[in-house]
């Protein structure tokens, strides 16, 4: 049974701050270098794009591994899980819903467990290419980098496509399928499309954008290097919030975090073959199911926090049996 959130004081609050400046800052250099040297990869990535994607991949295993150690270890974190268990080293279409900034954290800390961290890419948004280093090697290791204008995304996820396609790249191709985080107004504007559009209304997330998702599918399908689509359902409470995370800097500077917060992520997985000969429509309304699937998972674990009871691993398929923490 979790204690209930923490209240620091003022000097509580100011030696937390300053206990996650500590933390971060050398965390943040490390950024840095990464940014420049996978930047350097560019000019490689032309002549020898294998070894400037795998060279590129390790470099960002070590960054990502560096910010996962903070939350888990440093802050103390502690990611329950459910559903299926991943096989290592298989490459997979992602998709998750967005409820915070921190969402990464729980999707690395199952890829790393799949032997995948360094292999994930993100579907980002394209103002970040234009943020120095950073967005240059967002670039270089193959990010899609999306405008919400589809004929441009088209040609940037054929960009991306081409790697996976013709060099049999590993990978994660990862999507917040919702294109924009959950909050309680942006659901209020859904309930409202999908009643006059007729679509079913999710009930703790957002409906999901299907155009990318098709376009994805429809490109990777057929590889002999993509086996499956991963389904992530992500899941937080503070005390007893439902769906509240904390701030990115809460997970850099706060100690204990498991005192205050749950995460929780589940995990679905779909052989690629599966949707070998599907039209563009049922592969939209296979990815609507998917999300009033969520809806249920996400009012099981609702239910158990509102019991008190645990969020804790499960081998199985289905959410873990009440348990007291």
């Amino acid at each position: 049974m979790m204690s209930g959130p923490v209240r620091y004081s003022a000097l509580g609050r100011i030696c937390v701050h300053m206990r996650g400046a500590a933390i971060v800052t050398p965390w943040l250099l490390h950024l840095l270098g990464t940014d420049i040297l996978i930047s350097l990869l560019l000019p490689l990535s032309f002549v020898a794009p294998n070894a400037a994607y795998n060279l590129s991949s390790w470099l960002a295993q070590l960054v990502w591994r560096g910010i996962q150690f903070i939350f888990t270890r440093l802050n103390q974190a502690r990611i329950t899980k459910s559903g299926v268990e991943l096989p290592p080293d298989e490459s997979a279409i992602v998709v998750a819903n967005h409820v915070s900034w921190v969402d990464f954290y729980l999707i690395q800390d199952l890829a790393d467990r799949s032997s995948m961290l360094g292999r994930c890419r993100y579907f980002a948004k394209e103002q970040l290419k234009w943020v120095p280093f950073l967005g240059w090697g967002l670039w270089a290791m193959g990010m899609p980098l999306i405008s919400r204008r589809w004929n441009r995304d088209q040609r940037e996820l054929e960009r991306v496509f081409r790697g996976p396609r013709r060099y049999q790249w590993p990978i994660w191709l990862i999507s917040y399928s919702e294109a924009t985080r959950f909050t309680a107004h942006k659901h209020l504007q859904m309930i409202e499309w999908c009643k006059a559009h007729g679509r079913p209304v999710p009930r703790h997330t957002l409906y999901p954008r299907t155009k990318g998702f098709v376009a994805t599918v429809k490109a990777l399908r057929e590889l002999s290097s993509v086996r499956a689509v991963y389904d992530l359902t992500l899941a937080y409470a503070h005390g007893k919030q439902f769906m509240e995370a904390p701030s990115m800097w809460q997970t850099l500077s706060q100690p204990r975090l498991d005192r205050d917060w749950r995460f929780h992520i589940h995990a679905e997985r779909f052989d690629i073959d599966d949707f070998i000969g599907k039209t563009d429509t049922e592969i939209a309304l296979w990815l609507e199911q998917r999300w009033m699937a969520k809806s249920d998972t996400l009012q099981e674990l609702k239910d158990k926090l509102e019991r008190d009871s645990d969020w804790a691993i499960d081998s199985g398929s289905k959410l873990p049996k009440d348990k007291k923490q």
